[in-house]
């Protein structure tokens, strides 16, 4: 089928079924917009089994996302949507750029969840919108927004309350939305460790993104940790 588009850790394919595509996961590692980057042979692997897997236990929640099925070893079939170009992230404890903008040391938790939308552009380095930003710019309504903060912190009681029954601290994560052919707002993009900020509740050891950002360790390694860690195979 017809690669419709080719993003750092994801292709999408047209298919023979109406508005469903296959994404194809990537062995692709970027970070700092696409800085530094490397090839990471079985990332692709643990990123569909992780990201298959939540879709999965949020459905169950119903809390819908654009996920129909796994279908290979990197490879998902996806309702089609149109991205909403916002990148919500979702802040339980300090770090990372948060930390420094807000003048605390990593760790410091906050009292309530923090919600930062972002703007998906590369070329402007992905600067942090306020709901009027995104109005002016026409990204999403008021409606619409207002629909996907309130998912994405239900996305958060439930990723968080899973984590810590597996002794790992959910310390932020990242969350994408789009819009069905109906106009219905559903989860798109992935749940994985490339899109969450992930510690060992008493060792506080990392398990994500952040050791090849830091050169802290081997990145399959530390998701394959991880999927250990959570029994998901």
């Amino acid at each position: 089928m017809e690669m419709l588009y080719e993003g750092k850790a994801k292709k999408v394919y047209s298919t023979d079924t109406k508005n469903v595509l296959r994404i194809e996961y990537k062995n692709s590692a970027t970070a700092f917009n696409g800085v530094k980057k490397d090839i990471i042979e079985g990332k692709g692997i643990l990123n569909n089994l992780f990201s298959s897997f939540f879709f999965t236990m949020l459905a169950e929640k119903n809390i819908q996302s654009h996920f129909i099925k796994k279908i290979s070893d990197t490879e998902q079939l996806v309702t089609a949507v149109t991205i909403i170009p916002l990148e919500v992230i979702v802040r339980n404890v300090a770090a990372g750029t948060l930390a420094k903008r807000i003048g605390k040391e990593e760790g410091f938790i906050m009292k309530k969840p923090i919600i930062e939308l972002c703007y998906k552009n590369d070329e402007l380095g992905d600067p942090i919108l306020n709901d009027d930003h995104i109005e002016i710019l026409e990204l999403a309504t008021p409606i619409e927004l207002k629909v996907i903060k309130i998912k994405a912190l239900q996305i958060n009681d439930v990723l968080k309350e899973y984590f810590e029954n597996h002794h790992i601290d959910l310390i932020d994560f990242k969350l994408e939305f789009g819009k069905t052919a109906d106009g219905i707002i559903l989860l798109a993009d992935e749940i994985s460790p490339d899109t969450c900020r992930l510690w060992d509740s008493t060792t506080k050891q990392k398990f994500d993104k952040d050791v090849f950002r830091r050169d802290i360790a081997p990145l399959r390694e530390t998701y394959q940790a991880l999927a250990d860690k959570l029994g998901i195979s």
